[in-house]
């Protein structure tokens, strides 16, 4: 094992920089950032219209989105687990937190999906 066997400065690759090239490409054409920023701003004002006694604060950054749960609600994960049997993936952090972070792919129909079924979870309801 000598120095530079394994790896450096140019050790990338021409078609691992192609498919990078390619995807930027796609992000910046497709405007994923600004639709992003725009659907999470809608996304966000829909979650904090949900009146659940459990949600402390909705917040987020374009479409990742943090729902804090009071802590006398318990923790966040067996809500993360109550969204997943409605088919949608969400992580909870830092214990008290479901973070929603779909794809920059995803549209207003796949939220507006989504919504009900958070609704649900969050006031307790069931399917």
């Amino acid at each position: 094992f000598e120095p530079g066997d394994h790896g450096s400065t140019f050790g990338g690759n021409p078609l691992g920089a192609a498919i990078a090239q390619a995807a930027l490409g796609v992000i910046l054409d497709e405007e994923l950032p600004e639709r992003a920023l725009d659907l999470g701003t809608w996304f966000m004002s829909e979650l904090e219209k949900i009146a659940s006694p459990h949600v402390l604060e909705v917040r987020g950054k374009g479409l990742m989105i943090g729902i804090e749960i009071k802590p006398e609600a318990g923790p966040a994960r067996p809500f993360c687990e109550a969204l997943m049997q409605k088919g949608i993936l969400a992580k909870e952090t830092h214990e008290q937190v479901i973070r929603l972070a779909p794809p920059l792919v995803v549209d207003r129909a796949d939220l507006e999906w989504a919504l009900p079924r958070i609704r649900d979870v969050l006031l307790g309801e069931s399917a």
